[in-house]
């Protein structure tokens, strides 16, 4: 038989029940769109988790000193003016120096220098010591006040700026009036309060002072951390560079803290998300497969007579098995062609109601036709080579 009589009796074995057949298309439909949904919409929702990956850990550095030895003479491995040098790093938005200490992180801290019996006499804070671009390195906001600035630390002022959250505790609202705060017999002024910390919220519970009147008053000599701020993609690069300019000839004594490669996250989630879909996608694809191998079936059980007829015309098993597998194999590629038009255009759609990218893979799009013609061949297999199996005379007995 001619390949091209082959087509035609195939098509035409389609089209004479064309509901059934449609029937029939419809299950690799079904198995095809599902899977390109399923890693479009996997592939676009992983591309948006990372897009919307955590800015703010995505452009943090931070860069931690050792705390020197007890009775050791050596100089700290970052100097207070280290922070200048790392600003003027390609990429560096803002940075900011901080200083702790093990007798600072609870200290009793009062809001008024009267101690009256059956009252709360103060509160357990930590005290820090940082430079004066701290609010912008914490993505912080001064909600009252003013931060101390330059002058302060040259005159080793006896200022301070407590936390958001400090101040509830301590009571204070406003700072116009000059309230003051008390710990280790000493006052300090609060001229400030820093809230809207999103990065080091501990600092919302704390008392933030000048590094002079720190390093004067409460030991805080020695820069503990150091906080830097990134453009999106350049925090790979400030983590290399950023321990050489804070401490050069040192650099190797500090421990840098970087967020991890985007481009790895997003294989990671993609490759986590596609892979769940993917299972769901293919389950679809075997329930439209055993449709299109029961609907064969049928329709070979239908036409024993026709089959008997061929043969005893000379068609020898080879044809008759053909022309079923084509039959199967053409009702694979349309529903392979169909399904994955339609999966491309939902997975578009729903990009846009989220006003996301959408994210397809040409390769699935165009390989999704071929794979339907392929199940379409597999589920064929068995129908056809039981109607090539068929004797003639026994067809011709049937009573279909």
């Amino acid at each position: 038989m001619d390949p091209r009589d082959l087509w035609s009796e195939a098509l035409a074995g389609v089209l004479a029940r064309p509901v059934r057949s449609a029937l029939t298309t419809l299950g690799t439909v079904l198995g095809i769109g599902t899977l390109v949904i399923t890693i479009g919409i996997a592939s676009t929702a992983a591309n948006q988790i990372v897009g919307r990956f955590d800015a703010l850990t995505a452009t943090s550095v931070s860069v931690v000193a050792p705390r020197p030895a007890p009775g050791a003479n050596e100089p700290p491995p970052i100097a207070w003016s280290g922070v200048d040098a790392v600003t003027r790093l390609a990429g560096v938005t803002s940075a900011a120096a901080l200083a702790e200490g093990d007798g600072t992180s609870n200290v009793r801290i009062r809001a008024n220098d009267v101690i009256a019996p059956g009252t709360v006499n103060g509160q357990t804070l930590a005290v820090f010591s940082a430079t004066v671009g701290l609010p912008a390195a914490v993505h912080g906001t001064m909600v009252s006040g003013r931060f101390f600035d330059s002058g302060d630390i040259e005159r080793h002022g006896q200022v301070a700026v407590l936390g958001d959250q400090a101040a509830k505790l301590l009571g204070i609202d406003d700072v116009e009036q000059a309230p003051a705060v008390f710990f280790e017999g000493q006052s300090y002024t609060v001229i400030g309060v820093l809230g809207g910390i999103q990065r080091e919220q501990r600092l919302s519970t704390s008392v933030i002072l000048p590094p002079t009147t720190g390093a004067d008053r409460m030991g805080l000599k020695d820069v503990t951390r150091v906080l830097i701020n990134t453009s999106l993609g350049a925090a790979q690069q400030v983590a290399r560079q950023a321990p050489i300019a804070l401490a050069p000839g040192r650099a190797d004594s500090l421990t840098v803290l970087a967020p991890p490669d985007l481009s790895r996250a997003r294989k990671g989630v993609q490759g986590d998300v596609n892979g769940l879909f993917l299972v769901l996608g293919l389950v679809s694809l075997v329930v439209g497969a055993i449709g299109i191998a029961n609907v064969t079936l049928v329709t070979v059980m239908e036409r024993v007579g026709e089959i008997g007829l061929r043969r005893a015309l000379g068609a020898s098993r080879r044809q008759v098995a053909g022309q079923f597998l084509v039959e199967s194999t053409a009702i694979g590629l349309l529903g392979g062609i169909v399904g994955a038009a339609i999966g491309v255009v939902v997975v578009v759609c729903v990009a846009g109601v989220k006003q996301w990218t959408p994210v397809l893979d040409l390769r699935l799009a165009l390989g999704a036709p071929v794979a339907g013609a392929l199940v379409g061949l597999l589920a064929g297999l068995y129908p056809s080579l039981r109607a090539a199996r068929m004797e003639p005379v026994d067809a011709l007995r049937s009573p279909s």
